[in-house]
């Protein structure tokens, strides 16, 4: 996988959840183990026969970064779609980063049949020189995730209008494979609870090297971003779901993101 040179400093706090942009509250409330199915037996339900792997990257722009060159930076992204190995690919301006040590303003998300695809897309000399020319000049910063999610059904396009929040998690040290496996079932749970989740992968992060500490990701698709902002409405469905995993969690990355025809990205 090529490194991107760009630092990729900072600390995550917990500062958002996955269904909510609000706060954790100060005091830990202890988690209700009888609420959770074990991550094992969700895993043997809801493994699919179909696989694809998660690929993204978040960027943040360099202040003053020239508006057309970023422009030209999300376009020439887009543009890798045409190589063999991409099943989707989708960049642009994000609509919000909810969270507070990072100040990401784009994203990069595509999706593969494998990790051997993935790693030829990285390979392949379009992607590196689209990198080199038009990415490092403009960013001073990055974070990147990879998984294959538990769970895929539906397109493994995700048609433009489409919105979608992203969830990256960073587990407490020293946490056990019981735990890890809780968090993994309440976020994989989380589409049973919000109707607008049209399409919820779920995964463990298999590239460390540019995640900064984070481990679990999600990615929740919706029919556009009315639905998305819907859940703001859900407020106690989203606490709810939130203190079953807060003791467990070290940092969380929430970012929100609509969908661009490919091409024509305007910033």
């Amino acid at each position: 996988m090529m490194q991107l040179g760009v630092k990729t400093s900072g600390t995550a706090v917990a500062c958002s959840h996955f269904l909510s942009p609000r706060a954790f509250p100060p005091t830990a409330i202890a988690i209700t183990r009888r609420h959770l199915k074990p991550y094992c037996l969700y895993r043997s339900i809801k493994m699919s026969a179909e696989q694809i792997v998660e690929h993204v990257v978040l960027f943040k722009a360099k202040p003053d970064a020239d508006p057309s060159k970023l422009t030209a930076m999300v376009n020439n992204l887009n543009s890798l779609t045409s190589l063999n190995q991409v099943v989707h690919l989708s960049s642009g301006p994000l609509i919000r980063d909810r969270s507070s040590s990072f100040s990401f303003t784009h994203i990069l998300h595509s999706r593969y049949k494998s990790k051997s695809d993935l790693a030829d897309y990285s390979a392949h000399p379009d992607h590196v020189s689209v990198v080199r020319q038009y990415v490092l000049p403009m960013v001073d910063d990055i974070m990147a995730v990879d998984w294959v999610p538990i769970e895929f059904s539906g397109p493994t396009g995700v048609p433009p209008g489409s919105a979608m929040r992203l969830t990256f998690l960073k587990l407490k040290e020293n946490l056990g494979e019981n735990e890890k496996s809780q968090v993994l079932s309440a976020v994989g749970g989380i589409k049973e609870k919000f109707s607008g989740i049209e399409q919820l992968t779920v995964g463990e992060n298999f590239s460390p090297g540019r995640a900064k500490g984070f481990s679990i990701a999600s990615i929740a698709v919706f029919k556009g971003v009315d639905e998305l902002e819907a859940l703001e409405s859900q407020t106690e469905l989203a606490n709810e779901q939130k203190e079953k995993v807060k003791e467990f969690l070290d940092g969380v990355v929430v970012v929100d993101y609509a969908v661009l025809p490919t091409q024509s990205a305007s910033l």
